[in-house]
């Protein structure tokens, strides 16, 4: 016998919330009962019972400026009870769902399904009574199909050029290599200009309320942090020795690896269908201790080679970096109505960016690179080649999941190339030291897009099979 309740708030949603979404959310403990905390009219949500049947929906909005909306999910019967905190986090079209077990010795299994965008996703959820993981699995109840969210034209545009970031980037060092006139015009200050930019960007996209959302994957991220300045400066001095590079070419090699993660790689990340909230939180962490961590082992591992101007590089990484995305954060908190009208525009300006800093690198040096260029090659292919493999095997063995295991496979791979480009020009004598970082942005850029294209159309498996 099956008893069926069902909880109705029909607000009316206004004619801009066009990219509102559809979630069917199913628990298997029976008797839930839903209540919006806020009673703010927004996306369409269902809840279902999978034991009883019993059904309740109801309709939620972000109103204007506000980023994330709060739920609660009772249990009429014994009292258990769910937070969901669903996050906006900025550029990127996805949702963090953070769930949190309110009751001690209680643990549920859920399936949420986006029936607009046909997005699959899966989501590690702590629990705080048996301190479990919860596995989530966002995906469409009507099949496999991708759907694109409904935005104006110019922002679907705007989109669909920027996921090319791959060919833009190669288009611009061909050209570069070939036609060094067309990239000669941009002298340092505009540079650091570009970088800071891209930065300022990815500061948009991140708020207080991001650091709530790591609480519920800290694993996850301290394994990445780990990897990504361990696995990649190792590989960088070794590829460098193992190739035999010259000094110039090997300190810039070092210099990239010992770079944070690109921003790029959120980008790439939403491609594969992997955790973009993990990789946006991973792309900030290992950005903001850049400031200590880039200048530090690119003066350990490559000090020997070159002189490396520590203090310098310093400055500049805290200029560059770590000023910008304060700004952006800031901005994000303080002054959301800028940020949701010029985030629109950043994706796509990130992505010209990097295209016209990597090709000034290389048009600098386009003859040198003729005459070499299949050692830097090589040499900028093993070291992401690595990065993307021991990302993701040694996350595996670490106990991770497949979807997080992704994640950090393509956060690990990916460098922020472009403050390479930056550093070396500033910090180095010879200019072909900036060589190796504008070749090695269209190296992980490929890497990542043939991994993106694979594990794409590949659902991570679940441990609950849901």
């Amino acid at each position: 016998m099956s008893h069926k309740l069902e909880l109705t708030f029909s607000w009316q949603s206004p004619p801009y919330t066009m990219q509102s979404h559809i979630f069917r959310v199913r628990n298997k403990d029976p008797l839930l009962r839903v209540s919006n905390v806020d009673f703010i009219p927004s996306r369409n949500y269902r809840v279902r019972n999978r034991g009883s049947q019993q059904s309740d929906s109801f309709r939620v909005r972000n109103s204007g400026s506000l980023r994330s909306e709060s739920f609660r999910v009772r249990n009429n019967g014994s009292l258990r009870s769910q937070s969901f905190t669903v996050i906006s986090m900025g550029l990127l079209p996805y949702e963090c769902f953070t769930v949190r077990n309110c009751q001690p010795l209680q643990s549920h299994n859920f399936r949420v399904r986006n029936r607009d965008t046909l997005q699959s996703e899966t989501f590690s959820v702590g629990s705080r009574g048996l301190l479990k993981k919860q596995s989530f699995r966002v995906r469409n109840s009507s099949g496999d199909l991708q759907v694109p969210v409904q935005r104006l034209g110019w922002e679907a545009i705007g989109e669909a050029l920027s996921t090319a970031f791959p060919l833009w980037v190669t288009l611009a060092c061909v050209l570069a290599l070939y036609k060094p006139p067309a990239f000669l015009w941009m002298h340092s200050n505009l540079k650091v200009f570009g970088i800071s930019v891209t930065m300022l960007g990815m500061g948009m996209t991140l708020t207080i309320k991001d650091l709530h959302a790591a609480l519920a994957m800290p694993k996850e991220l301290l394994a990445g942090f780990v990897l990504q300045y361990t696995i990649m400066p190792l590989s960088g001095a070794f590829v460098s020795k193992l190739l035999r590079l010259p000094t110039h070419y090997a300190a810039g090699l070092i210099l990239v690896a010992c770079c944070p993660g690109g921003t790029a790689s959120n980008i790439v990340t939403y491609l594969a269908r992997a955790n973009v909230a993990l990789s946006v939180l991973m792309t900030a962490a290992s950005t903001i201790s850049a400031v200590v961590m880039t200048p530090f082992l690119t003066a350990k591992l490559a000090g020997q080679l070159v002189a490396v101007d520590a203090a310098g590089l310093f400055i500049s990484t805290v200029q560059v970096v770590l000023a910008p995305v304060l700004v952006g954060a800031l901005m994000n908190q303080y002054c959301h109505g800028v940020v949701k009208f010029v985030s629109p525009f950043m994706p796509l300006t990130s992505v010209l960016t990097v295209a016209l800093l990597c090709g000034s690198a290389i048009a600098q040096n386009a003859s040198a690179i003729l005459m070499s260029g299949q050692q830097v090659v090589l040499a900028a292919c093993a070291l992401h080649g690595s990065g993307f493999f021991f990302g993701y095997a040694l996350s595996r063995i670490l106990g991770l999941d497949v979807s997080s295991s992704r994640t950090i496979s393509i956060e690990v791979g990916m460098q922020n190339s472009v403050l390479g480009v930056v550093l070396a020009g500033q910090h180095f004598s010879n200019p072909l030291t900036a060589v190796p970082c504008a070749v090695s942005s269209v190296c992980h850029s490929i890497y990542g897009s043939i991994l993106a294209g694979i594990w794409r159309y590949t659902t991570p498996p679940t441990k609950d099979n849901c």
